[in-house]
């Protein structure tokens, strides 16, 4: 994809951004930079390539699932002002 200088300055228009000759130029030559290279992998077949979800093969270290903690839910409630069935109750805000 080929941009052009009318090309940035109409985008940072669209993003409210003020940028100058000199500015744009910069931003131009590393937007095309960029599109260069997403063009240079797009070539690149993978067609063969399992996707993954990982770069490494890692493995999480998962800890055992147990409780550790008390049921503290009476007493966190004791102190709101509202609660009805184990529920906290709050004014309604969207009618």
């Amino acid at each position: 994809m080929t941009l052009s200088i009318n090309d940035v300055k109409q985008v940072a228009g669209l993003a409210y951004i003020k940028v100058s000759e000199e500015e744009a130029e910069a931003a131009l030559s590393q937007l095309s930079g960029i599109f260069k290279l997403i063009e240079t992998m797009q070539a690149v077949d993978t067609s063969h390539v399992e996707p993954m979800s990982h770069a490494q093969d890692l493995v999480q270290r998962l800890r055992e699932d147990k409780v550790t903690e008390s049921d503290q839910r009476d007493l966190c409630q004791s102190i709101a002002p509202q609660v009805e069935n184990g529920l906290y109750l709050v004014p309604k805000v969207i009618e």
